[in-house]
């Protein structure tokens, strides 16, 4: 059974840190881009980070450049979003995603998870 299960969510302060992880069973991770997507109550969803399967070339939302951090463990069959300096706008549901390439929109990918709730608070 494929399946992608995020953790790591939770509240946090500002300025604050948190990693969130992302399992994936059922397929290998190393095969696929995979990326970060988030969700805020009320707004539209949007891509966060994302590491192509390829090259390894990441990409990054602009509002976090420089604050987070996309990683893959090969090994764990898993996936990484090491986020810092958290800023109250970052509350939202978190998503991993897995797919042939890093698209900007979650309905492209072939995979993806629940997500897990995180809540930065000022």
């Amino acid at each position: 059974e494929v399946q992608l299960v995020e953790s790591g969510g939770g509240l946090v302060q500002a300025g604050g840190s948190q990693r969130l992880s992302c399992a994936a069973s059922g397929f290998i991770v190393d095969d696929y881009a995979i990326a970060w997507f988030r969700q805020a109550p009320g707004k539209e969803e949007e891509g966060v980070a994302c590491v192509n399967s390829t090259d390894g070339s990441t990409y990054y939302q602009d509002s976090v450049k420089g604050r987070f951090t996309i990683s893959r463990d090969n090994a764990k069959n898993a996936a990484y979003l090491q986020m810092r300096s958290l800023k109250p706008e970052d509350t939202a549901e978190y998503i991993c995603a897995a797919g042939v390439h890093c698209y900007p929109t979650l309905a492209k990918y072939t995979y993806w998870g629940q997500g897990t709730q995180v809540t930065v608070s000022s």
